[in-house]
């Protein structure tokens, strides 16, 4: 697919998401670019939050719907080791669920940043969970970090020194129906704002990164030929940060094939629990292999207990350290090895891969992968009921 003509890939209905699938790597660069110059802006207002907070930490909600909402989730597990925990708490909580039941999630006196994540900016729910937050919390910031500058979010959100927007490159804003590009871009943004790395350290990590994109790019051919045969299921796993990145990997699946491949995620551990019993002889199973040498020992174990089953069709490790597994791994160089944190946007990548070539291969069109029309690129028919405290 990356090989094709943009006369191919249209013909295919895939132009918009193979090359927003592609680009990534580039994006990257410009997202850390982007980042260093809203470093003073970030600073004044963590600055102004800490002084209303006293010495109690702030709490810190990554907010979004679907791909969104798992920005977030993939975010809180490294963060809970590498960011500020004696100034932070974070939390990864979906917009849906603020706006369902806000009583249960926000809490009035506690100094509270709302990081808003949107591709479009115009999901009702988002919307509507800032407005919730700015009614029930007594002390609220608000970071929007979006890929529309004319979005909503963006352009509803006065310009007070509680409040700051943070734009991504415009070609972030993912023109087809699966959100890839805007995904990657502001689950790095929140990573470089919200990791206690040094600038230097954090260059290094986006410049390793892109090389691991770059790479996947160019070993496309080998990710084709873990989808050659015939199956109707794919599982995602992972551990930590790459155990959250696993909802966003079989959503791509899902929605790029309208349904027509059943997907599944969970923890390498979870998985033995009764979600296991998914396995058959047409699915497929990857596992993202966490860089940390303890967690890793889990995931090793249930690729090799689920490859000596002699069920699922196929067992791929996906990683750094993917030779450690017997089975087939797709290994990603490791001469410097990323903390999971970062490691999960080279492992999206396989994945956006696999969802973009089983699309073309269930006869779906990826761009507009949805035929009956009632899932959109930004979701529609959403009531918000007025809440009353």
């Amino acid at each position: 697919m990356f090989m094709l003509s943009k006369e191919e890939l249209q013909k295919l209905g895939a132009e918009n998401t193979t090359r927003e699938i592609r680009q990534q790597p580039e994006l990257w660069h410009e997202t850390f670019d982007r980042y260093q110059e809203t470093v003073a802006d970030l600073d004044r207002l963590f600055t102004d939050a800490k002084q209303h907070a006293g010495e109690r930490p702030i709490r810190v909600i990554f907010t979004g719907a679907g791909t969104s909402q798992y920005v977030g989730d993939t975010l809180i597990p490294f963060l809970t080791s590498q960011g500020n925990t004696n100034q932070f708490i974070f939390q990864s909580i979906g917009s849906t669920d603020i706006v369902a039941t806000p009583k249960e999630y926000l809490i009035p006196d506690e100094t509270t940043i709302l990081v808003s994540f949107a591709r479009s900016g115009n999901s009702p729910e988002s919307l509507a969970a800032v407005k919730m937050a700015n009614q029930l919390v007594n002390k609220i910031y608000h970071i929007v970090i979006t890929c529309a500058p004319d979005g909503l979010l963006a352009t509803q959100m006065p310009t007070k020194k509680e409040n700051l927007v943070l734009l991504m490159s415009n070609k972030a804003n993912d023109a087809g129906f699966a959100m890839t590009s805007s995904f990657s871009c502001m689950t790095l943004t929140a990573l470089l704002i919200f990791d206690q790395a040094s600038n230097q350290q954090k260059e290094r990590y986006v410049h390793q990164l892109s090389r691991l994109g770059e790479e996947v790019i160019q070993r496309e051919s080998e990710i084709q030929g873990y989808l050659a045969s015939d199956f109707h299921r794919i599982i995602y796993l992972g551990s930590g940060s790459l155990g959250g990145l696993t909802r966003e990997a079989q959503l791509k699946v899902l929605e790029l094939t309208a349904g027509k491949i059943a997907t599944v995620f969970d923890t390498s551990l979870g998985f033995r629990h009764g979600p296991k019993s998914f396995v058959n002889d047409q699915t497929l199973v990857f596992l993202f292999v966490s860089n940390d040498s303890y967690t890793q020992k889990y995931d090793v174990d249930m690729l090799d207990e689920i490859k000596n089953d002699g069920i699922a069709q196929r067992v791929v490790g996906i990683g750094q350290k993917g030779s450690l597994f017997s089975g087939d791994s797709f290994e990603l160089a490791a001469d410097s090895l990323l903390p999971d944190g970062y490691l999960a946007l080279a492992d999206i990548m396989v994945a956006q891969t696999i969802a973009l070539l089983c699309s073309v291969k269930v006869g779906n069109t990826p761009d507009t992968p949805s035929p009956s029309g009632t899932v959109n690129r930004v979701v529609k028919g959403v009531t918000i009921y007025p809440y009353e405290n």
